[in-house]
């Protein structure tokens, strides 16, 4: 469902994306992990069509989105759920109203409906009855929780993570890993998680890929990693300030 084709992108003389070529298999969880400032979240930009490569492709369902005109980009995008690393919602809406944005936006059901639907995501995500609070009036678990549910409110075929569990204590981290599990199971969506949490990419990984200066270095099972003896995937699995990755970079 996703490609990436020899993907390259550069600011200025710095290289971030350097000919990176990689499938995200159907159906599974694919992890990209990797120290920050290693283009992880500008390879997320591209899938989204938020960034134009330099050179090479990115194509979903076989059309290269690369440089495909935006109003053929927002047909892609309705068929894409994303949860950003803060949940990017609107702090002046209210729980409810920020789930029921995308029916709103995309579809004709009636606010009936809407509500309905909005009362089923917020109970998939295990927050029922939150739809009346402001996004200020709760923690930083439930406001990715939120994000989720309005990630899959348009019953996404792809579903992207930015660093799901960033900022959130071991517990609420394991929970959210869970989550996009179990989110998955059901609806069989194809996920891509960016991440650097390399234990929460063990918990849910189906496949995964470890990026390093813009270039994939390795990728595999978590099997696989588990039993690398590459050097960087080694290091960055065991957390060794010792090795090729200088934490100083």
């Amino acid at each position: 469902m996703i490609r990436i084709d020899k993907l390259s992108k550069s600011f200025r003389d710095m290289r971030v994306l350097d000919r990176i070529s990689l499938d995200i298999p159907d159906g599974e969880i694919t992890v990209i992990i990797g120290p920050s400032g290693t283009g992880k979240s500008v390879l997320l930009k591209h899938i989204l069509g938020l960034m134009r490569p330099d050179s090479g492709s990115v194509f979903i369902d076989d059309r290269d989105i690369s440089a495909m005109k935006e109003k053929d980009l927002n047909e892609i995008r309705k068929h894409l759920g994303v949860c950003f690393q803060d949940a990017a919602l609107f702090d002046s809406m209210t729980v409810g109203e920020n789930i029921a944005f995308p029916f709103r936006v995309h579809t004709r059901l009636s606010e009936e409906e809407i509500m309905s639907r909005v009362s089923e995501l917020l109970k998939e995500v295990g927050l029922s009855g939150i739809e009346d609070k402001m996004p200020s009036e709760i923690s930083g678990g439930m406001r990715k929780r939120v994000g989720l549910a309005r990630a899959l409110a348009l019953n996404p075929r792809i579903l992207l993570f930015d660093e799901p569990t960033t900022g959130l204590d071991p517990v609420m981290s394991t929970a959210i890993n869970l989550l996009i599990r179990q989110v998955q199971k059901k609806s069989g969506a194809t996920c891509l998680v960016i991440s650097h949490d390399i234990k929460g990419a063990f918990e849910i990984a189906d496949y995964m890929a470890m990026l390093y200066k813009g270039k994939i270095v390795f990728s595999g099972r978590p099997v696989d990693f588990n039993n690398a003896q590459e050097p960087l995937v080694r290091q960055f699995i065991d957390g060794r300030t010792d090795g090729p990755i200088n934490p100083n970079e």
